[in-house]
């Protein structure tokens, strides 16, 4: 008689439906299997890693026990998703898959497998030291990235991109682009003033951006510049309305923005020092589906503020985190910063560890910290906290101290 070899489920539920004395008994596991012609083997749930590229996106599938079952190309259209779906279908169950880049050329992808049910973790680009060992191609990428899922070894739950924080990080994009701009022309209308003709230059000289602006939109040089000052008051002139147009054009996304962040976290702008910047980074950190965060500790990691153990031998000792969002990290910093000068709270508490010997960056790094832990209460449900100990369930105040 040939004996099937049994793959067991990661779920341990699935373990009281099946009955493991004889070979065909496998039929009653509740899940629906794949039989694979060359082993007799019984597949009962696949994992994918997908390596995502611009126009194509190359898929691998493994069973539970890490054995490759395929692999396929698909085009990133709606198509080439449905495709992927239900080749991976075909074998079993799809557990869960790791796809590389969900915030870049994998995105649409991450957000298809969602609407499917199938659970999407993030992968990180593998280490060049291990490229130089393996080599690289597109497949073992691919099946790398179901490895990781495998081992437990993610970057965590991806970003689920399909709500009020998706709407806020790409206004937050433009208005980023928008500023920089409008710096540039700053920049370039100082510029051209110190080298404008005397005549132009003297009337000018002394002016604030703004002024400047509002003189040099005024110009009117006519349609063809002859001479060096009237090509000068053209450019002026020029770069003055592209000046006026970015302000408009930054003013309209910073109305979107405060009303978009005042829509996702109202309680979250209503702690001191947090405005709408500062709020918006720290959603944006966080994602529409902040639940994926397990606890405070990993937000803090993700923001750069927990410490990191370096201990070796017998030293016991921990170092800065040099790592994490550091637009998020700055953001944390700011907020300290407010608060040291205006929350009574904070000063007093400042005054406390002043007293104690510590410096002002060790006092503001330990506020980060807090912070940190507030913030994530907030962006948090409630909920999440109330099977944790009294200690680590409390409270958090206006700086993290109760």
């Amino acid at each position: 008689m040939t004996h099937h070899s049994i793959v067991r489920s990661l779920d341990p539920r699935a373990d009281s439906d099946r009955d493991t004395k004889g070979t065909k008994d496998v039929t009653m596991a509740p899940k629906r299997k794949y039989c694979d012609e060359n082993s007799e083997r019984v597949i009962e749930e696949v994992v994918l890693g997908v390596d995502t590229h611009l126009d194509a996106h190359v898929a691998v599938a493994l069973d539970s026990l890490g054995r490759r079952l395929g692999e396929l190309t698909v085009p990133t259209t709606k198509k080439g998703y449905e495709n992927l779906v239900c080749w991976a279908e075909g074998f079993s169950q799809v557990r869960c898959a790791g796809v590389e880049g969900t915030s870049s050329y994998g995105a649409g992808l991450a957000r298809h497998l969602r609407s499917a049910g199938i659970e999407v973790f993030e992968i990180e680009r593998p280490k060049r030291r291990h490229l130089r060992r393996k080599g690289k191609s597109d497949s073992r990428d691919a099946e790398s990235a179901a490895r990781a899922v495998l081992a437990g070894e993610t970057a965590g739950e991806a970003k689920s991109g399909d709500g009020h924080v998706e709407m806020i990080r790409v206004l937050r994009a433009a208005r980023r682009s928008a500023v920089k701009a409008r710096t540039q022309a700053a920049n370039q209308l100082r510029g051209i003033r110190v080298t404008a003709p005397e005549a132009l230059q003297l009337p000018l000289r002394g002016l604030s951006t703004k002024k400047l602006v509002a003189v040099a939109a005024r110009f009117r040089p006519g349609g063809d510049p002859d001479t060096v000052e009237e090509a000068t008051k053209f450019a002026l002139r020029s770069m003055a309305r592209r000046y006026r147009a970015l302000s408009e054009e930054i003013a309209q996304l910073d109305a979107q923005l405060h009303r978009l962040v005042a829509q996702a976290a109202p309680e979250l702008i209503s702690l001191p020092a947090i405005g709408t910047d500062h709020a918006a980074t720290l959603l944006v950190l966080a994602g529409d589906n902040p639940e994926r965060l397990k606890n405070e500790a990993s937000f803090a990691s993700l923001c750069g503020v927990s410490p990191v153990e370096a201990s070796s031998g017998k030293v016991v000792r921990h170092r800065l985190n040099r790592g994490g969002n550091r637009d998020a990290n700055r953001a944390l910093h700011l907020i300290c910063v407010v608060r040291m000068r205006v929350d009574e709270r904070t000063r007093r508490y400042v005054a406390k560890r002043t007293s104690e010997g510590k410096s002002k960056r060790e006092i503001i790094r330990c506020l980060k910290r807090y912070v940190a832990r507030e913030v994530y209460r907030v962006l948090v449900p409630s909920g999440a906290f109330a099977d944790l100990p009294m200690d680590e369930g409390r409270v958090v105040t206006v700086t993290g101290l109760t």
